[in-house]
């Protein structure tokens, strides 16, 4: 239940009743003393503020509540890396097992708890906590329950993955030797594999997907506090608080909770991606989203508080607060956005500074082209407060009939930077399959919506992959692994150039596929359940063996389609081609085995000459790929 702070102000006309919940906000924001995303600082920085805590899913718990209930013996171990709520999640743990709060708020990092069933839980709150000799003792009491069989303590330990190896390996070099638990811990972090005997391992990091984050964005922005905003004085008579206005956008009740989705898929890419974006990171990003400011003398380190917020009406200057550009930590200076991992991850993307001619020409000459008035009514004049602002109506004129240097040696600098959070809005804000204007043109990820889609119609399991996202995904494959500007969509060519398996052009066809899985044959587009992402399996006879199967990133499917649309492989990551070219050579490798298997036919012909045929790659007119044999033959 919320506690209504206006009852604290009576006779404090000056003070807005939810300031009090928005400095606690303010503190898990991007600033350099944002200790209360500690869940140490958590319980005593709400008492001060006297409001209700941010109430966030515990993922895992129902699991470890379980685990402890079916008696299971052995230990616990809570893993993750910072920020994934161990400790949180130790804690939740703690009171449902009946432990008191104040107990676990008293001093000390290891806390007892006898259960129903006789054993002592003892919950280690934090194995970084202990330091040099004292460093030890947590471990040895997971020795004794886990190796030593004992059964009267159930251990509960919370530690970051590369600490508690750490810990494990120098402990073991301190005896003579490799400890127990170092290679199966590692392998179970590492490779998904199995917990060690008598030791359940809960991996916090494995949770934080898009759902993570829409569950933070309601629980920030649907807050109870904020009802406290109904009735202040900065928020009536017309006046637009920035504050009230950005929380109101993240909790959806404008777009139906499109913004919410869309940054979704942007933590979705990221973590398909192999980026670990933690809870700690998400209460940042989503704090900054409703409190974060473009100007630094108006809002301390580019977050507002309520007493800011009479200021910034008064200027006038309410769109330096757009959520879409906070989003991207765009309100921040650079040096702290990318001390975050979250603002990095959400810059890589591009948005802003990647655009599209439509996209471009509506922001800029919409509002006088005939063509496009009606759209820039629709998409950018509907928005009076982050869109089509006074101000930036102001730059634009100014850009458009100004007098020529205000287009040159950087006069427009004003507008171009508008120009960039309109972009940002845009993303966000433009309708489903809008006719002309397509929001993944906006990012570097131009093909990630329908990577997106390969993995909902694999995971629904109830169509086949759009044919046109197939054929493009195998014509770029084609492109990389031959080097030429093939344009065959049914086939896959296999191919080298006589010898060297890295050339970067081969015309010698070694063995061809179809591009559809056909009779046990060809290549098949797979989820894989592990990581969750696509994979391509190329099968190129029956059996197991004959298979090699790539790990489609989002990345490297943006890397295919690209060539596919004729980028050159080496303008967009080495790094991509690389692993592409490393994929090909284990298509080569298969393909030599499968021929020696004598799946393939004789190349040789017997008699008093001998003859080799070679299949070369020849390109029709149209670009279509086709495999011309070329017989050679030498004197015995």
């Amino acid at each position: 239940m919320s506690t209504d702070l206006s009852s604290q102000y009576k006779g404090e006309v000056d003070v807005p009743p939810a300031s009090a919940w928005v400095r606690l906000l303010r503190s898990y924001g991007p600033t350099p003393q944002n200790l209360t995303l500690f869940d140490e600082y958590v319980a005593a920085a709400v008492d001060r503020a006297k409001v209700d805590p941010i109430k966030l899913a515990t993922p895992l718990l129902e699991a470890m509540i379980l685990h402890v209930e079916s008696k299971a013996p052995g230990s616990m171990l809570i893993a993750g890396t910072a920020g994934d709520g161990k400790t949180y999640h130790c804690r939740a743990l703690w009171s449902r097992l009946g432990g008191e709060a104040k107990a676990w708020a008293a001093k000390g990092n290891v806390k007892e708890l006898r259960l129903a069933d006789g054993r002592m839980a003892v919950f280690i709150k934090d194995l970084s906590e202990f330091r040099g000799e004292s460093s030890d003792l947590p471990l040895q009491r997971l020795e004794k329950s886990v190796l030593e069989g004992d059964n009267s303590e159930i251990v509960i330990l919370a530690a970051n993955h590369g600490q508690v190896l750490d810990r494990l390996r120098d402990l073991g070099e301190r005896h003579g030797g490799r400890h127990p638990l170092r290679t199966p811990l590692q392998e179970c972090f590492l490779q998904a594999g199995p917990a060690p005997d008598r030791l359940a391992v809960f991996d916090l990091s494995r949770t934080t997907t898009r759902k993570t984050f829409e569950e933070v964005a309601k629980a920030v922005a649907g807050h109870p506090q904020w009802s406290n905003c109904s009735h202040c004085a900065l928020n009536v008579g017309g006046k637009i608080c920035p504050i009230d206005e950005n929380r109101r956008r993240l909790l959806g009740e404008t777009d139906g909770g499109q913004l919410a989705s869309r940054l979704g898929d942007l933590v979705e890419i990221a973590r398909l991606n192999g980026l670990h974006l933690p809870v700690r990171d998400l209460l940042a990003l989503c704090a900054n989203m409703v409190l974060g400011y473009a100007d630094a003398k108006e809002a301390k380190e580019n977050l507002m508080t309520c007493t800011d917020v009479a200021q910034i009406q008064e200027a006038g200057h309410v769109g330096k607060a757009s959520i879409y550009a906070n989003a991207f930590g765009a309100n921040l200076p650079k040096r702290r956005a990318f001390d975050g991992p979250v603002f990095k991850a959400m810059a890589a993307f591009g948005v802003g500074e990647e655009t599209s001619n439509g996209a471009d020409g509506l922001l800029v000459y919409g509002k006088d082209d005939s063509r496009l008035q009606a759209d820039f009514a629709r998409l950018v004049a509907s928005d009076p407060i982050y869109g089509a602002t006074e101000r930036y109506l102001n730059a634009q004129n100014n850009y458009l009939e100004g007098h020529e240097g205000a287009r040159l040696d950087g006069g427009a600098v004003e507008f171009m930077e508008m120009l960039e959070d309109q972009r940002r809005r845009l993303y966000f804000t433009l309708p489903n399959d809008e006719p002309g204007y397509s929001r993944w043109a906006m990012t570097v990820y131009r093909f990630a919506g329908d990577y997106l889609g390969i993995i909902n119609t694999l995971t629904e399991k109830k169509t086949q992959v759009d044919e046109a996202v197939r054929a493009r995904i195998a014509k770029g494959l084609n492109r990389v692994l031959t080097g030429l500007l093939l344009e065959n969509a049914d086939r896959i060519f296999i191919a080298s150039s006589g010898g060297f398996t890295q050339s970067r052009v081969s015309v010698l066809c070694d063995h061809e596929t179809t591009a559809r899985r056909q009779q046990g044959v060809g290549m098949a587009i797979k989820l894989d359940a592990m990581t969750g992402r696509p994979l391509l399996e190329v099968q190129l006879a029956a059996g197991v063996a004959n298979r090699v199967i790539f790990d489609l990133t989002p990345i490297r499917h943006e890397f295919l389609s690209r060539v596919a649309e004729g980028a050159l492989p080496a303008s967009f990551s080495n790094e991509c081609l690389e692993d592409l070219l490393a994929f090909k050579a284990k298509l080569l490798r298969k393909a030599e085995v499968v021929r020696r298997n004598g799946v393939a036919d004789d190349d040789e012909v017997g008699g008093e000459d001998s003859a080799m045929t070679l299949d070369f790659i020849d390109i029709e007119p149209g670009g279509r790929g086709l495999v011309r044999p070329v017989t050679i033959r030498a004197p015995a």
